[in-house]
């Protein structure tokens, strides 16, 4: 007998069978389960992604709002230009990567292969600009002046050209209305980024890929305003790509409008007398450097002194914020941020700061009233004051003998200060202070005028400036401490020696620390608008404003306005009868003080002006000039580095910005027909029933006009009226009726 079954098969071949059919089953049991999952439980997720696949959308996009000045002039705008782009996706599916396709349309652009091909790559980490920071899969424009004729190339040869198209299209303009640039102010635009897409998917104004977004200036600060939403059309398509029916339908929604308190009339003038003053300073020679100045960069703000709106503001050198439309070159791009380049994109006015010099002394001035020091005291106004084995000069050697705080102020005595600054480091216990909290009236008031803080100006990255109070020494020695001790030395150079002191006790607050910082040099830094936001406040009695330039929010439609108005940020540390020693020893400034020899012949008393220089030491460098200044309606500061004295370099400036508000002439005359801005603009612009604004006349070059009317010449009219500024909606609609237009019509009509 045999104890083999009759299947012949063995029990080991039985077992086999059984782990197979075991595998077999449980794979037809995940798959099931499998498809129950895809099928039943998450079915519809997946039904809906995939009815996505055949879904295929085309955004319209929204026309961006208008930035105006206070009267209703254009700064940036928008115009219908013919632009010529690129779709990677289709270049990217020929065997070149489209390579062929693009130095032929190179060619026709009259651009070169490289440039094209260059403005189509994608940015990252390693590729320098130009390159494409938006959407690989939105068209990249490549030029937006394409002719007529480059465009009818293009449309007329399509199979030439797969994966470009010519189009018109609303592109961004900075119109420089009288050639006032407003670069800084303005800002520009660039592509949105996926990263960007991603973090504001959620909120309420989400990114469109085909988005423009604010990367600078007002264009940044009030982007979600002005940019609108874009009009998405969702069309159904067959596995070939054929429409097959439409999904729905977003119509575009313009952006606002934003009224600035600018006027571009001033803006132009205090443009023309920033960049006149600084080419002049480069003519003057530098006794202490033995060459001349280099004058190689400034600010100047204009502010009404009521309210803190801004009526200018300047930084230099500058830039034509008209370059970055429709993609940056590479020459392009780096003169703005190269070595070389002076960094014009910085807005000096408010990104700015170094050491304001004796522009300083009225915070120094109501810290020593704070203190107890009397106004009218005798304090000695010496030639020089002596800490030790170190002197301390009055600027030029000069000596007064006994005068008051006002007397001090006014002339700019530099050793009243250091001696009263002396005085109370001494006080609060000298380099070892006293147990308790020492009193720093000096430092306080400081904080108190607003330094070391932003002011809150609607423009972006704002910097602080910097008090050197106890709490900065202590946090920036220990930051630096390694290094200077690593560098130090007792016996070596100026800034070696400097190392080694600062290395042993460059936390604590020594005596020459107190002395240099009562004349606003050392480690004190404020900006060109911190300095108008005091002496505005000087100005107007006391009311610390924060400075604004937008003025008003305008719906598409016109039917909506919302006004910004001016904030109140708190009073300056100081009482009345100080205030008014204050004013009258500013006004002294002006008419026999350190800026009278640039002031002569102003009709003081119908229009009282009030100022204070200061020349600022920087180690390294020739001296910075500060000229801070002040009238019942506007203050003017202006600040020029490397340039001189405050009024030497920027009096003549400043004296002509004002002789353009107030339609003051060269012999002292007030001609009122001449006065661009005798009081400030306090009326919005009048916004028609369909959201339009129609803007004054504008002059070809008011800082032109200004000059030759305050020689005393007949000043040439305004030039041609500006005309209507269109709202938003009605541009939106008017590029869709000339793209309807021009389907009917035939793709040359529509070019030519």
């Amino acid at each position: 007998m045999t104890n083999i079954p009759e299947t012949g098969r063995t029990p080991r071949v039985q077992i086999r069978l059984v782990v197979i059919q075991i595998l077999v089953l449980s794979l037809l049991g995940t798959l099931g389960g499998r498809l129950w999952y895809l099928q039943i439980r998450e079915g519809a997720a997946y039904a809906k992604e995939a009815s996505g696949n055949h879904v295929q959308q085309v955004v319209e996009p929204a026309v961006r709002g208008s930035i105006l000045d206070a009267r209703g002039v254009p700064l940036a705008d928008n115009e219908t230009r013919l632009v010529v782009s690129a779709s990677r996706t289709d270049l990217l599916k020929m065997k070149d990567d489209g390579k062929a396709v693009l130095s032929k349309l190179a060619g026709v652009l009259g651009m070169t292969p490289a440039d094209v091909m260059m403005k189509v790559r994608l940015c990252d980490a390693k590729t320098p600009q130009p390159c494409w920071n938006g959407s690989p899969y939105q068209p990249i424009p490549i030029t937006d002046e394409a002719t007529a004729k480059q465009a009818l190339q293009i449309r007329e040869r399509a199979e030439d050209f797969p994966g470009i198209t010519a189009e018109p299209e609303a592109v961004r303009r900075y119109a420089a209305p009288g050639k006032a640039n407003t670069a800084q102010v303005l800002g520009y635009l660039s592509p949105v980024t996926d990263e960007e897409i991603t973090k504001a998917q959620d909120t309420d104004s989400p990114y469109l890929r085909s988005d423009q977004v604010g990367r600078s200036g007002l264009e940044r600060q009030y982007d979600k305003q002005l940019r609108g939403k874009a009009g998405v059309t969702r069309y159904e398509v067959d596995n070939l790509g054929r429409v097959i029916g439409k999904a729905e339908a977003t119509p575009a929604e313009s952006g606002s409008t934003l009224v600035t308190s600018v006027d571009a009339r001033v803006q132009r003038v205090a443009e023309y007398e920033l960049d006149n003053a600084m080419k002049i300073a480069r003519t003057q020679f530098d006794k202490i450097t033995g060459e001349n100045y280099k004058a190689d960069s400034g600010a100047v703000v204009v502010m009404e002194a009521k309210t803190g709106r801004i009526v200018a503001m300047s930084s230099a050198p500058t830039y034509d914020p008209n370059v970055w439309v429709g993609g940056i070159s590479a020459k392009d791009y780096k003169k703005l941020t190269g070595k070389n380049s002076d960094y014009p994109l910085l807005n000096r006015a408010i990104q700015g700061q170094s050491a304001p010099g004796s522009t300083f002394k009225v915070v120094s001035t109501a810290a020593a009233v704070e203190a107890g020091y009397e106004w009218d005291g005798g304090y000695p106004c010496t030639s020089s004051y002596s800490v030790g084995g170190q002197v301390f000069k009055n600027f030029e050697g000069e000596n007064f003998g006994p005068i008051s705080l006002g007397r001090a102020l006014e002339v700019s005595c530099d050793t009243v200060f250091y001696g009263l600054a002396d005085r109370e480091w001494k006080r609060d216990g000298g380099i070892n202070p006293k147990k308790g909290e020492p009193k720093d009236y000096f430092y306080k008031a400081a904080h108190q005028f607003g330094l070391g803080k932003e002011t809150g100006i609607d423009l972006p990255n704002e910097v602080t400036g910097r008090v050197p109070d106890r709490a900065w020494k202590e946090a920036y020695w220990k930051a630096n401490k390694d290094a200077w001790c690593k560098s130090g030395k007792k016996n070596g150079s100026y800034v070696e020696k400097i190392a080694y002191e600062n290395c042993l006790e460059g936390n604590k607050m020594r005596e020459g620390d107190s002395i240099n910082y009562s004349i606003g040099q050392g480690d004190t830094l404020v900006t060109p608008i911190q300095e108008a936001a005091i002496y505005g406040a000087l100005a107007n009695g006391g009311t610390m404003y924060q400075p604004t330039i937008g003025k008003a929010i305008v719906s598409a439609d016109g039917r909506t306005v919302q006004e910004i108005k001016p904030k109140a940020k708190g009073r300056l540390p100081i009482d009345q009868a100080t205030l008014k020693g204050m004013d009258s020893a500013l006004e002294g400034v002006v008419t026999r003080g350190t800026a009278a020899w640039k002031f002569g012949g102003w009709p003081q008393d119908k229009i009282p002006l009030h100022a204070k220089t200061g020349t600022a030491e920087v180690y390294g460098k020739q001296t910075t000039s500060w000229l801070a200044t002040y009238s019942k309606d506007y203050t003017v500061v202006m600040t020029i580095a490397q340039a001189g004295t405050g009024s030497g370099a920027s009096g003549e400036a400043v004296r002509h910005i004002y002789n353009a508000l107030y339609g003051v002439s060269a012999d002292g005359k007030i001609e009122k027909k001449n006065a661009l801005l005798p009081t400030p603009q306090k009326s919005l612009p009048k916004i028609k029933t369909d959201g339009s604004i129609t803007a004054p006349k504008v002059a070809k070059d008011p800082a032109k006009d200004q000059r030759v009317s305050q020689e005393g010449e007949k000043a040439p009219d305004e030039g041609q009226p500006a005309g209507t500024v269109a709202s938003p909606a009605a541009t939106n609609r008017d590029t869709r009726r000339r793209g309807r237009r021009s389907r009917k019509r035939g793709c040359r009509r529509m070019l030519t």
